[in-house]
């Protein structure tokens, strides 16, 4: 797997400090020299490695933002974004498995949790436990909090029955943060969240998806059946499961835009590189012009795209209001990682259709990018509401 070549011209919102620079060298290293050699099979196979899961807790990218004290890096959101962004230019698949641990789970969790769950899940979730995020539903997509699960109180807590569809990290998951309604009259103000562990009675993993791309990546049903957890299992206050789920939203887009930036850049890489050594007419199809021409357009809308998702995620760090910045990011991102591995299959010709070479699942792993964590229709509304509205 090539590394990723130095951009000719370096802008001021993609210069890093040296700390930085370094940890996403050791991310990107790691990514090309662990990753790189499975990612075929474990596409096949629709099926993540464990002992690659193992490594990402060993080197510390299941906690990167949580606090020393409870067994994370202490590093920044930031990070975590450069994170994902290096994974997914080897395998996007990958990326939103950190994705997910540390942008929604991890960030939610730091947050909303009371001091006793922190101590409890968060040095489980730096150190070997992932975790999983669980809002949608059959009827609940876009329309995110048209919830049918439902938690009935009881004398020692709460009864949880239900079923969640789409769950990445699913099936390695040991906690996930459960969204059910405590009271339908009362509409998304009756939203609850819930830290509730996979060995829980009522609770189990359903079917699993076999998907178009990101496929070593879970996603699966949860199904919950009279699922008994005390009241010391909810997070937050009973009712405010909204805003948990909003705010965590709004940070887990930017990660999304990370994972369609790092996908764009691989495809991008890869053309780079078939374009230097693919010969026609005598010379490589790199020396033709008409070649050139799209390189550099999609060199320039990848870094377009990371400048929007660097941007969102230094605003969050820095504690500025960043959602409508989040939605551009999300949605730009996701469009040009489709623009910009489709033109990579383009280049590699007829060999870029066939599975003997790795764009063409850039291709398919880019789709998703569209679709989860907010439709790119829902960002656009996010978008068209800031600029008509700008002290909402």
């Amino acid at each position: 797997m090539p590394t990723t070549p130095d951009a000719p011209v370096a802008s001021a919102l993609t210069i890093l400090t040296e700390e930085e620079r370094l940890f996403q060298q050791s991310v990107g290293r790691f990514a090309r020299e662990r990753l790189a050699p499975h990612v075929r099979a474990m596409d096949e196979a629709g099926q993540f490695r464990d002992d690659l899961l193992r490594e990402f807790f060993a080197m510390g990218l299941m906690g990167i933002d949580v606090p020393e004290e409870f067994g994370g890096q202490a590093g920044t959101f930031f990070q975590s974004i450069l994170a994902i962004e290096e994974i997914a230019k080897v395998d996007p698949a990958a990326s939103v498995i950190i994705d997910v641990q540390n942008t929604l789970v991890n960030n939610a969790i730091a947050r909303w949790a009371s001091d006793e769950q922190k101590k409890r899940y968060l040095p489980l979730l730096a150190a070997t436990v992932t975790g999983a995020y669980a809002l949608s539903e059959a009827q609940s997509g876009s329309d995110a909090f048209a919830l049918a699960t439902r938690a009935r109180a009881t004398s020692n807590g709460f009864s949880i029955s239900g079923r969640k569809l789409w769950i990445t990290n699913a099936a390695e998951a040991g906690v996930f943060l459960v969204f059910a309604t405590v009271d339908p009259s009362a509409g998304y103000k009756g939203i609850t969240c819930f830290l509730i562990e996979r060995d829980t009675p009522g609770f189990r993993i359903g079917k699993k998806e076999d998907k178009l791309g990101i496929r070593a990546s879970s996603t699966c049903e949860l199904i919950f059946d009279d699922c008994l957890v005390p009241r010391a299992s909810v997070m937050g206050e009973p009712g405010k499961g909204y805003r948990v789920a909003i705010e965590t939203l709004n940070e887990g887009r930017i990660g999304i835009g990370a994972q369609m930036v790092g996908l764009a850049q691989g495809a991008l890489d890869h053309s780079l590189r078939y374009a230097k050594d693919r010969k026609q007419f005598g010379k490589t199809i790199g020396e033709f012009q008409g070649v050139q021409f799209e390189l550099a357009e999609m060199a320039v809308r990848v870094e377009a795209a990371r400048l929007l998702v660097y941007n969102a995620a230094r605003l969050r760090d820095a504690g500025q209001p960043f959602v409508t910045q989040a939605a551009m990011a999300k949605y730009y991102g996701s469009v040009i990682a489709e623009e910009v591995a489709s033109k990579a299959v383009e280049i590699f010709g007829g060999v870029g259709f066939t599975r003997d070479y790795p764009v063409e699942k850039l291709y398919r792993d880019a789709k998703i990018g569209r679709i989860y964590e907010g439709t790119s229709n829902m960002q656009k509304a996010v978008i068209a509401r800031a600029l008509l509205d700008p002290a909402r």
